[in-house]
């Protein structure tokens, strides 16, 4: 697996997924809708039945406003993440050499307003922004233990990968 492209990628964010069929995705990247339950008193949303995946760990991380966490990628862990609060940008490059997405870059606008768990595969960087004024909030599930001899990182600016993280005025 290269770390990062061999080339200076052009600037962008790559192709923005708005459905979970969507053409463009990476491969091995996949997307299901999580069903929001809303009542007078709150919402409950059901992150994952354990019967469904070996799931080894279960972790949350909470971002405050505009904060970036990217880049990281594991060459044997899946992730599943489950934005629950907020909303967030999310960046996967695909750093897989031989995969037939190989270099491509996915955006996801993901949260509150778009319940989505992303199963992100081994050898895809990932990352995210938190959008918004309020703090976002990530379940994720891995199907193994956390270990950092598995976990290869790149700064959020890397000019390899050339990810804008700015507001894209569109």
């Amino acid at each position: 697996m290269t770390p990062v492209p061999s080339s200076p990628a052009v600037r962008g964010i790559g192709k923005v997924i708005t459905s979970p069929d969507s053409a463009g995705l990476i491969e091995g990247v996949r997307i299901r809708p999580v069903t929001l339950w809303p009542d007078d008193r709150g919402y409950f949303l059901e992150i994952e039945r354990l019967a469904q995946v070996e799931t080894i760990q279960v972790s949350t991380a909470l971002s405050y406003p505009g904060a970036i966490k990217a880049f990281h990628y594991h060459r044997l862990q899946t992730d599943f993440w489950t934005p629950v609060a907020g909303m967030f940008q999310v960046a996967l490059i695909d750093l897989r050499e031989g995969s037939r997405t190989h270099r491509a870059v996915n955006t996801l606008y993901v949260g509150a307003l778009r319940p989505w768990q992303i199963t992100i595969p081994p050898g895809v960087a990932h990352g995210y922004k938190i959008l918004g004024r309020d703090p976002g909030v990530l379940v994720y599930l891995t199907d193994r233990f956390y270990n950092p001899d598995d976990e290869g990182r790149i700064p959020y600016n890397d000019p390899d990968l050339n990810y804008d993280w700015e507001l894209q005025h569109k």
